[in-house]
């Protein structure tokens, strides 16, 4: 099996998602501030899954040594570079998370939720306990799914979470969606949210993307169980988000 393997067996999946009915609804600010308010929890458990492949993949720990081999440490380091410390609109550093969370606080959407959420987890155990408390379910599942990932342990299972149907989908369907929402309400809040989708474009399709896939292929090579347990991890990540693109649906 390969990469263009996978893509072909989650197409469907992807194509789902890319046509999904509920971005024909967004149509009013408050509408946008429903999918940010739900979207910004698969933001910040891609930022999570990051990390757990710095820690599966690179050596985080102090005596420092070499881990695994130079090509995937460098992969990694080189999308956690991106995503943990980028220019944000005004020209400084933020994580993508934290850009996302000003974009909101721009637009005027509630940041109190996500804020509650992250403010007292500290380990694994209080990640769990935070998503048993969530109220919506469709949150609570892909987040649950995420960490079970990642307290599995499995850096190609993680990988593949991580780099088919997820946050690459976003940016271009929205950034049409904020443009529009810009003229029509007359609203420069929106910048900083627009300037995030379009960052996500630069780096997913020049950079990221690319070295994503490259890390599958290098932990993947040769094994098709692995290759197996990717491809069916990447299908149950993208049902996830279907599932959570229905309950914001739900919510329009």
């Amino acid at each position: 099996m390969a990469i263009a393997q996978v893509q072909k067996a989650i197409e469907s999946r992807r194509e789902a998602l890319l046509h999904h009915s509920t971005y024909s609804k967004i149509t009013e600010i408050k509408h946008l501030h429903t999918f940010m308010e739900h979207h910004v929890y698969a933001v910040w458990d891609f930022m999570s899954l990051l990390k757990a492949l710095q820690r599966e993949l690179t050596c985080v720990e102090v005596p420092w040594k070499p881990v695994g081999d130079a090509d995937t440490r460098h992969f990694i380091n080189e999308i956690v570079l991106g995503e943990e410390c980028d220019l944000n609109w005004n020209g400084f550093m933020q994580s993508h998370y934290e850009m996302y969370i000003s974009a909101m606080e721009m637009a005027g959407a509630n940041v109190n939720a996500i804020h509650s959420f992250t403010e007292n987890i500290s380990d694994l155990s209080s990640v769990f306990d935070a998503i048993n408390a969530l109220e919506d379910v469709a949150v609570r599942d892909f987040l649950y799914f995420t960490f079970k990932l990642i307290e599995e342990g499995k850096s190609h299972k993680i990988a593949a979470a991580f780099t088919f149907g997820r946050e690459d989908l976003i940016p271009g369907m929205f950034t049409g969606i904020v443009e529009g929402l810009k003229v029509k309400e007359a609203n420069s809040g929106l910048d900083a949210f627009d300037y995030y989708l379009k960052r996500h474009i630069e780096l997913d399709g020049d950079e990221h993307g690319p070295l994503a896939l490259k890390l599958i292929e290098n932990l993947c090579a040769g094994q098709a169980d692995r290759w197996n347990e990717v491809e069916e991890t990447s299908k149950q990540a993208l049902d996830l988000r279907i599932a959570l693109w229905d309950c914001i649906e739900a919510k329009l």
